[in-house]
């Protein structure tokens, strides 16, 4: 199904569409059962959790984080 197959959808101002769009994503959120979580992704928060458990205190400051993102930019 394309928003083209409802008229009514494109009809809707640029903000009620984001508003739609948030409401459809809860609607489907709301049931984390039919919202499968890839095997690989799983495997990625085990690999952080893991790397955090061995260093707790090693993580960015705010200051430090928003440094990495403008040098990035």
């Amino acid at each position: 199904m394309r928003a083209s197959d409802i008229p009514e959808i494109t009809k809707l101002t640029t903000a009620e569409k984001i508003l739609l769009v948030e409401d459809l994503w809860d609607s489907i959120a709301s049931d984390e059962s039919v919202v499968p979580v890839p095997q690989s992704h799983l495997e990625e928060l085990d690999n952080r959790l893991k790397k955090y458990e061995s260093a707790p205190g090693n993580l960015l400051s705010l200051e430090e984080l928003r440094a990495n993102v403008e040098r990035r930019k």
